[in-house]
């Protein structure tokens, strides 16, 4: 029997992967529908999922926001998504996009974008923890209306350094500095998460501007994602992206743990 006939019986994805053992494949890309790639885990409905499975929408009222968890999780990949944001008045309100290994030993890499007032611009907020250590946080006013249409924002994390991106443009690196000692989320695999959630004691200026319910229930949009396993060359910094995060840093940057004599050992090594 050929090769071919005794894998028909097999799912799509399987047979790929089968072929790719037999040929040199390049990275498999991970990009099915929302259906098959995420649950939501909470909300009591208030998270959705399109008909056909090419949307997910999270919306939050005063009662509960919601969420989604992916059905596997992974060891160094790239994750891709397209995020819309909340228009107008967002104030206190979280919306995330990120990995983590949760429990005693917390490895986790973040990405939360902080409602602002109407005409304000959104704060990206990204932090990254390694083997129960964060307090990595740096910050960036967003440079465009993120609720106005669809962005894409990723998250690089493979063996050497972890990559933040925004419009496949990278913002911020975190390397690997095992060798000296630094903390890096290198031993465990990590589920993918995404949440809506009221975090008014502290999101907006401080918590100093509360959320206004009247104007809810709110919703976040989201579509395209992918996620692209990591195979030793395909998740590179280019010069490209070192320029551009010089660029951001002196632009749109608000805060950094490294100013703030946070982890000294890592601040002090190239960014």
């Amino acid at each position: 029997m050929s090769m071919a006939r005794s894998v028909m019986w097999l799912p799509s994805s399987v047979v790929t992967l089968v072929f790719c053992i037999l040929i040199t494949c390049e990275p498999v890309t991970v990009s099915a529908n929302f259906n098959e790639l995420v649950n939501i885990t909470w909300g009591d409905g208030r998270g959705k999922i399109s008909g056909s499975g090419d949307e997910l929408s999270l919306t939050i009222d005063k009662a509960s926001g919601s969420g989604f968890k992916s059905k596997s999780d992974y060891h160094f990949a790239r994750f891709d998504i397209e995020i819309k944001l909340i228009p107008n008045n967002s104030s206190g309100l979280v919306t995330t996009f990120f990995v983590s290994a949760p429990g005693e030993v917390r490895d986790e890499i973040d990405l939360e974008f902080l409602g602002n007032v109407t005409g304000e611009p959104v704060t990206l907020h990204t932090n990254v923890f390694a083997e129960g250590q964060g307090r990595r946080e740096r910050g960036f006013h967003l440079w465009f209306d993120a609720s106005a249409d669809y962005h894409k924002y990723s998250i690089v994390w493979n063996p050497q350094r972890i990559i933040f991106m925004v419009d496949d443009k990278a913002i911020r690196v975190h390397e690997n500095l095992m060798n000296i000692g630094v903390p890096y989320p290198t031993r465990q695999r990590m589920w993918l998460y995404a949440s809506l959630w009221n975090a008014d004691q502290w999101a907006t200026q401080g918590g100093r501007l509360k959320t206004d319910w009247s104007k809810g229930p709110f919703t976040v949009h989201y579509r395209n994602l992918k996620v692209t396993p990591y195979d030793g060359n395909n998740q590179t910094l280019t010069e490209d992206d070192k320029a551009n995060i010089i660029r951001i840093d002196k632009e749109f940057k608000i805060y950094d743990h490294c100013n703030f004599n946070i982890h000294p050992l890592e601040c002090n090594k190239p960014a």
